[in-house]
């Protein structure tokens, strides 16, 4: 089955940057080629599973921190 291909404006509500800056932050990441889409004709198409994979990539995992190392020696 073929991947579901997005809007700019869907792909910034997914992000969650639509409310602040619009579809700048998605059309920044297509000018740089950070993320795979698609041209048809004079439209930009980004498929669903390539917003999946950039926001898996971009995921910082916590660090556990041990409690001594917060304690300051006075």
């Amino acid at each position: 089955m073929a991947d579901q291909l997005l809007t700019i404006k869907e792909v910034a509500e997914r992000l969650g940057t639509w409310e602040n800056s619009g579809e700048r932050f998605p059309r920044r990441l297509v000018a740089e080629r950070r993320i795979v889409f698609v041209k048809i004709g004079r439209h930009v198409r980004i498929p669903a599973s390539a917003v999946a994979e950039f926001i898996a990539a971009h995921t910082v995992q916590p660090v556990a921190v041990r409690r001594a190392a917060l304690r300051r020696v006075a």
